[in-house]
């Protein structure tokens, strides 16, 4: 009791303000004086101004509020639009795979390319499939695009498979639309070379070429790639053809492998005959 009244002692002068402010008001509200009731109209709107005036404050803190709302929203949205833009191309990548199983006259695996080694001379890849499912070297490998290149090495459950950008690759091949065949090989860079074309023959830029009968490793009429580019040499018998593959080895991240060996009896003869 004794701290309640040192406490009102001490501030007494604002008790008493308080006191003398209320009293006031109570006496302005019930005076129905025009003077006073103009002073409270006036009160009363500059109160009510105030009001309106502090009420935005709240409301841009709210906004701010909303907006990363809608920003998080949007970046969420955003995110969800590329994966299923991602899932879509996959989708058409193996429909049209699928297409090329379906239509295959050999036996298929489908392999995932888990390594690669593009930027030597001896260029290869890694795939996902070995002897287990059927893989042994020798195999051909292609995609939805053409010929990838062969397997040359195979463990139990992976394979390595020697691309067409390598510069040990030979493939017999063929101008589809006029038949003339050469050797496809590779000499570095972007393009291949169709080699053993003599000078006569009928090729020209814009030609599909693809794989012949005459190779006892690769089926016949595989996609290759088209003549990019044709030139002669002064002296030369043969043409220099450049071949832009179909293939991109860059991004490519599924291939097939053909179940199908070269002919041990037709090897063996041409080996003999070779070496005599």
């Amino acid at each position: 009791m004794q701290r309640l009244y040192n406490f009102i002692r001490l501030f007494k002068e604002y008790f008493v303000l308080g006191l003398l402010v209320i009293v006031s008001l109570a006496l302005l509200s019930s005076n129905n004086n025009q003077q006073v009731r103009a002073i409270r109209s006036y009160t009363v709107g500059f109160v009510g101004t105030i009001q309106q005036v502090l009420s935005v404050i709240p409301n841009i803190f709210e906004l701010k509020r909303e907006n990363e709302i809608l920003r998080q929203l949007n970046i969420n949205l955003s995110d969800e639009v590329s994966r299923l833009r991602e899932a879509r191309l996959e989708n058409l990548r193996l429909r049209t795979m699928l297409g090329l199983k379906e239509r295959s006259p050999f036996r298929i695996v489908a392999a995932d390319v888990v390594g690669k080694n593009i930027n030597l001379m001896r260029n290869t890849i890694t795939l996902s499939a070995g002897e287990a499912d059927g893989v042994k070297s020798d195999m051909p490998l292609i995609s939805e695009s053409g010929l990838v290149g062969r397997v040359i090495a195979t463990s139990a459950h992976y394979a390595v498979g020697q691309l067409m950008l390598n510069k040990d690759f030979r493939a017999s091949a063929k101008i589809q639309r006029s038949g003339v065949d050469g050797i496809i090989g590779w000499d570095g860079g972007d393009v291949v070379r169709l080699r053993n074309v003599p000078k006569k023959q009928d090729v020209q830029v814009g030609d599909v070429v693809v794989t012949s009968e005459y190779s006892n490793l690769f089926p016949r009429d595989i996609r290759i790639g088209t003549v990019s580019s044709i030139s002669e040499k002064p002296g030369s018998l043969v043409k220099s053809i450049d071949v832009t593959p179909g293939v991109d080895f860059a991004t490519i991240e599924q291939v097939f492998v053909l179940l199908i060996v070269p002919d041990p009896e037709r090897v063996a003869l041409e080996q003999k005959a070779i070496s005599k």
